[in-house]
């Protein structure tokens, strides 16, 4: 190695979208600052690069306003001046699904190539904490490197920044932790004090965490950061006063190839998920901040992931034009809430309000066109089979759906049956049913206008066993209001139990028995609800000095209610609380606190469904609901992240000494969720699958416990006990946040799933593909328009009639999962992508009538290789694949 280091001064800006300041007062700034850039790098040629924080969405808001510089700005990125990409926006990686991480980077690269180069790094500086998967799918765009700074211990390090990240499936990067952050050259000066002071520690440091190389990284920049135009001189001065060094302005791009040019020079491997909280803040527990902005981003995640897309594949295979432009602008308008800042809601109350508003707008758009598809196919099916008063139901996985389905159905009269085509009744439970009037309609006689009152009709929520809808497809079910119909309403029961299949529920003394049937396993209390004051703030849960945490013992059993399909338990659990962080502090309790509960056990299904509903009327605190399990003593729990499930231990070595270590925030093992967490053992596995809850903590006693929310009122506080020092964010100023308080009606909604085998990661995936619906449902009848917000309006109408039951294709392996299904980003196929979360290779086959080719891809949809018969998906992996018709 050379005895002259060569450090690489990478100039950049990190660009919050949003965060105490809107989005808004962002691209204000923005355009300022890229205009100024853009000045500065053509007056200089010596200023070789800069890079704009690796996300795309910047440059179009930039166009948005500017669309004069675009030329200007596509030379600019084209001779690799100005390096923007391969993100969208900063996604982070372990709020939202997987398929949105994917998608960020597609949309990423794809416009920063058609802008002329998108940065071949990963680049994340400042998200709170890695997805395991980040490897793999960087590898998935041809991206080989990545630069990140959160969430890795010193140790794993052993001595060198540059190391080797490998996710679950096998797949790696080479990456290079910026140990001290993304700002340590943000002030590069020549002056001797600033030399001196700043930085020859900072080097000297960097050149003792770096043993097999003498390529030093300095990123150079700092938030919303003007381009600093002296940095070329600066460069030079440096260069002529000090020998140990050789300072070169660089770019990410460049230090990694140079640094990595020599193959085994760097052999370290680090695997998996990095959420390591010693020399930056990971914030562990704003995976329970703003609960409601996790929630309906879940909420639209899934509905487009899991019914839209798919259902648009599937009228497009029937002649229906797939809506690509609206879901391009509702997947750009969720990347811009999915940004580090915006989705773990640590911002201020105007621009968490925005954030709500975009989710809402894409939950809007999303419900409008799946409106506009079913009843465009219901109305043609209607056509085909001579049949008005029918009800479609939609199946949106690659395999026969075999569950209950809820639907709403609309008739005259109270009474009525459902039939499939051929004749055979199908067995439903009426969950709610009301009685609505007709309402008025004007008729336009020869006399002028006229009122009729049209006749009251009845609205039934309902729950039906469906034995085979078919993949892919749909099938025609036929209502009748006629003949000897079936009174199908659930009553309230004067019992205490509920009971299917798999489970009984017990409510005695106060207290919830869950028996497990198969086993005879009997869990005694089984579920009860922990409040505990919060002295934190948007970023960190804080416990109060002192303060113990509350068990919420005190609940009663409101009823019981039955039908054929289903059974449902209403609770209550009280408590009298401390209304704020004040009355807490002088253990004074003074206002009543509820939390209302829904079990629900559905025939033949292996789970229990779960509802909380709490008006929540308390300040400054955490609530969450604790499960006893049969796990005694866990080592480690399992929560699903990306293709798989990951192992997170229950008790981290690190926290007995992170004081002494100066660690930057307390390691405690309170861990995120995609979908499930689970404990297990050789004989049992416990699990919850959340629909928006996104934190949980294994206990050493073997409970489970969830955190349904949390309540605080100022983004950034000094001083936590599990987090010393600064405030987050901006420290000089206090940002009070009353919304996020959350006094209002907050709705949580989860299943509990028992077994008595050890942890089987296939079945955890089949429970969690049942409880998040993939299916959708539409009923062709004219009493009722205002039931979806379009359905009252004319739209055209599918020209050819389609037959009562359709199957686009199917996979013949029910061990592997379908993560998306949606038109290629060309509009050249169908992208259809599986996954395989077990520890064993599987092969699968793609079944359907209309397919002609089917093609390998990777992520970036570049087309790899044809497939002949049958796909292996590696262990812990996925394939992509492209299906032309």
């Amino acid at each position: 190695m050379n005895q002259v280091k060569k450090v690489y001064v990478v100039p950049h800006s990190h660009w919050d979208r949003e965060w105490y300041f809107t989005i808004e007062d962002s691209n204000v700034l923005l355009c300022e600052n890229l205009l100024h850039l853009m000045d500065v790098l053509e007056s200089n040629e010596e200023y070789t690069g800069y890079v704009f924080d690796g996300q795309l969405s910047i440059v179009e808001e930039f166009l948005k306003i500017c669309p004069e510089e675009e030329e200007r700005l596509k030379r600019l990125i084209r001779d690799k001046r100005i390096f923007v990409g391969p993100w969208y926006t900063q996604t982070d990686s372990l709020l939202v699904n997987k398929e949105s991480i994917i998608r960020n980077l597609l949309y990423g690269t794809r416009i920063g190539k058609a802008m002329g180069h998108c940065m071949e790094v990963g680049y994340l500086p400042d998200i709170f904490g890695q997805n395991a998967y980040l490897p793999s799918i960087f590898k998935g765009f041809d991206i080989e490197y990545s630069i990140l700074q959160r969430g890795i211990y010193t140790d794993q390090l052993n001595g060198d920044l540059n190391f080797i990240w490998k996710s679950p499936d096998g797949e790696k990067v080479k990456a290079n932790n910026i140990f001290l952050g993304y700002g340590p050259g943000k002030f590069l000066s020549s002056q001797t004090e600033y030399v001196t002071e700043k930085l020859l520690p900072i080097l000297k440091k960097l050149s003792a965490m770096n043993k097999s190389t003498d390529n030093l990284l300095l990123p150079a920049g700092g938030d919303q950061v003007l381009v600093r135009e002296a940095f070329p001189e600066i460069i030079k001065e440096l260069n002529k006063r000090e020998e140990d060094y050789e300072f070169l302005l660089s770019d990410y791009e460049t230090f990694m190839k140079e640094t990595w040019n020599e193959e085994g020079r760097f052999n370290n491997e680090i695997e998996g998920e990095l959420i390591a909280p010693q020399k930056s803040r990971i914030h562990n527990t704003i995976r329970s901040q703003r609960y409601d902005i996790k929630k309906l981003n879940n909420l639209v995640e899934n509905k487009i992931l899991c019914v839209l897309e798919p259902l648009a594949v599937i009228g497009r295979s029937l002649g229906l034009k797939y809506p690509k432009a609206w879901l391009d602008n509702m997947w750009k308008m969720m990347f811009d809430a999915h940004a580090h800042d915006s989705i773990a809601g640590c911002n201020s109350d105007d621009t968490n309000r925005n954030i709500i508003d975009r989710l809402t707008k894409v939950n809007n758009i999303a419900d409008g066109l799946l409106n506009i598809l079913k009843k465009q196919l219901t109305y043609a099916i209607s056509k085909n089979i001579n049949k008005d008063n029918i009800l479609v139901v939609f199946n949106t996985k690659p395999l026969a759906i075999k569950e209950i389905i809820e639907s709403v159905i609309f008739t005259k009269e109270p009474r009525f049956s459902i039939e499939t085509l051929d004749g055979k009744n199908i067995a439903f439970d009426i969950v709610n049913q009301s009685y609505l009037s007709g309402g008025k309609q004007i008729v336009v006689t020869a006399e002028g206008e006229k009122e009729i009152e049209l006749p009251g009709y009845y609205r039934s929520v309902i729950n039906m066993e469906m034995n085979n809808i078919p993949p892919m497809g749909y099938t025609t079910l036929i209502i009748k209001e006629e003949g000897e119909n079936k009174e199908a309403i659930l009553k309230e029961k004067g019992e205490n139990t509920i009971t299917n299949k798999y489970y009984e529920v017990v409510f005695n003394e106060g207290k919830l028995i869950l028996i497990h049937k198969k086993s005879g396993q009997r869990i005694e209390d089984f579920m009860t609800f922990e409040d505990a004051a919060d002295d934190g703030d948007s970023y960190d849960f804080s416990p109060l000095k002192g303060d113990e945490p509350l068990i919420i013992k005190d609940s009663h059993l409101l009823k019981v209610e039955k039908g054929s399909i289903a059974e449902r338990m209403v609770m209550v659990h009280r408590a009298v609380l401390s209304k704020d962080l004040e009355e807490r502090k002088t253990e004074e309790r003074t206002t009543e606190f509820e939390v209302l509960t829904i079990l629900e056990l559905r025939r033949e299904e292996e789970f229990i469904r779960v509802k909380h509903v709490v008006n929540n009327n308390i300040k400054d605190h955490r609530l969450r609901v604790l499960f006893k399990t049969p796990i005694i003593n866990p080592e480690y729990s399992y929560a699903d992240q990306g293709f798989s499930a990951i192992k997170h231990s229950t008790i981290n070595p690190y926290l007995k000494d992170w004081r002494e270590r100066k660690f930057a925030e307390a390691p405690v093992p309170i861990y995120s969720l995609e979908n499930f967490a689970a404990l297990s053992d050789e004989r049992s596995t416990f699990a919850l699958i959340t629909k928006g809850i996104k934190e949980y903590e294994a206990l050493e006693n073997g409970q489970l416990a969830l955190t349904l929310f949390r309540s605080v009122g100022v983004l950034g506080k000094d001083d936590l006990l599990w987090r010393p020092g600064r405030a987050s964010g901006i420290n000089n100023k206090v940002v009070y946040t009353p919304d996020a308080q959350m006094m209002k009606k907050l709705e949580f909604e989860y299943a509990v799933y028992f077994s008595d085998e050890r942890f089987n990661p296939q079945a955890l995936f089949r429970i969690t593909e049942k409880y998040i619906e993939h299916y959708a449902s539409y009923q062709k009848q004219n009493l009722n328009t205002f039931e979806e917000r379009l359905e009252r309006f004319e739209i055209p109408m599918h020209k050819e009639g389609l037959p009562g039951n359709y199957s686009l294709f199917h996979v013949d392996n029910d061990r592997v999962f379908m993560s998306t299904c949606k038109l290629a980003y060309e509009g050249d196929g169908v992208i259809l992508r599986l996954f395989n979360p077990s520890d064993t290779i599987e092969s699968v086959a793609i079944h359907g009538d209309k397919i002609k080719k089917i093609v390998k891809t990777n992520l970036y949809e570049d087309e790899k290789e044809a497939v002949k018969d049958r796909v292996e998906i590696p262990p812990k992996g996925y394939v992509t694949l492209k299906i032309k018709e």
